[in-house]
């Protein structure tokens, strides 16, 4: 219904922001990785999500529209609602939880608050092979993500073994680890060893 809301940054917390727009002022519940991105800020642009229910019209906010995408993915999965999905952020940065999900990290998931063993393992086996698909389509967001789990994503998805793609890729990074390598670098001379 909105796809995302520009304004006047004029009330912010690690949990919320109001923000003006036209001189309505909209109340989005945030994570705390966009708190830190806009609290410095004077003019905000949040991509948002409506959460409808019976009682409540809940407006979410998002730095960025791949944060906002993984919040969608993880209120998907069966028992977990867009208060966890939030913690969830909060608790992990959207690229670290992008992998983790899509390497099935079990033991970082149930360390967030809010997610317990069945939850998490509900999160990765929902999630998983989308997560995968989506570290290469979107990129890294958060930051810069790690190069070798890129390049180990993207030739996962070609078919070879995490084992042997992670093998290979550490062997290359090894070899010359005084090299600055880029994704399709590392990609290139794996795919040649493989």
């Amino acid at each position: 219904m909105y796809a995302h809301i520009r304004g006047k940054l004029e009330e912010i917390n690690p949990a919320s922001a109001v923000v003006d727009c036209s001189g309505v002022g909209y109340e989005l519940h945030i994570s705390l990785y966009t708190f830190e991105k806009i609290k410095t800020l004077e003019q905000v642009k949040l991509y948002t999500h409506l959460s409808i229910k019976e009682d409540a019209h809940t407006l979410y906010g998002f730095f960025e529209s791949a944060e906002r995408e993984l919040f969608r993915s993880l209120i998907s999965v069966q028992g977990i609602g867009a208060a966890t999905a939030r913690m969830i952020l909060s608790s992990v940065e959207p690229n670290e939880l992008m992998q983790a999900i899509s390497h099935g990290n079990l033991a970082l998931l149930k360390s967030i608050k809010g997610v317990g063993p069945k939850s998490a393992q509900r999160i990765i086996l929902e999630l998983q092979d989308k997560m995968q698909r989506s570290t290469l389509e979107m990129g890294s967001i958060g930051g810069k993500s790690s190069v070798k789990d890129e390049a180990s994503s993207a030739l996962q998805m070609l078919g070879f073994t995490k084992m042997a793609v992670e093998k290979v890729i550490q062997k290359i990074v090894d070899e010359d680890s005084s090299k600055d390598y880029q994704v399709e670098d590392i990609i290139k001379i794996a795919l040649k060893r493989l």
